[in-house]
């Protein structure tokens, strides 16, 4: 790679990273390509991009986008997960994907709102349940809620018909 090719690919990732506001780093040591290309299709398919880089280019772009927390990760076979503004579904496939299939690709660490996290929030953010789940837990709870009020209620007019025979 001539010095410009670097440079135009060091803009190019610069402008990429600057539009994902979650970045996860990963080691995808052991993965082979049917597997690699799995994994990219249920992460675009979580509206996240995988990106695999040199590690001194991706070094580059994350210096230039003042994220140096995640430079000292970038060590060996690095992929980068790159999602938007929600940081659970790429690592609710990563989790998944890891559990699926040996731990691979390994979470190094993680860039979300503003702020460098561990492998281990990583991993806990890919076991929360998603949005759409949240609120049909909430929903039931309320329902079943709404429900109880209804028995007292029902039971309170019987006891005070009750009372005034």
């Amino acid at each position: 790679m001539s010095k410009a090719e670097r440079q135009e690919m060091v803009e190019t990732l610069t402008a990429t990273f600057r539009g994902a506001s979650t970045i996860y780093v990963t080691d995808f040591t052991g993965m082979n390509v049917a597997r690699m290309t799995e994994f990219r299709r249920r992460l675009r398919a979580a509206g996240a991009k995988y990106v695999v880089v040199k590690n001194t280019l991706a070094e580059r772009a994350l210096e230039a986008n003042r994220i140096p927390d995640l430079a000292s990760h970038l060590t060996g076979a690095v992929g980068l997960v790159l999602a938007g503004d929600d940081p659970l579904p790429a690592a609710k496939v990563i989790t998944d994907f890891a559990k699926e299939f040996e731990n691979r690709p390994a979470v190094k660490a993680g860039y979300v709102e503003g702020k460098a996290v561990a492998a281990e929030y990583v991993k806990r953010l890919g076991t929360l349940p998603s949005r759409e789940e949240l609120l049909g837990q909430f929903a039931g709870a309320l329902n079943g809620v709404l429900y109880q009020v209804i028995g007292a209620l029902e039971a309170l007019k019987e006891q005070r018909q009750a009372a005034a025979s």
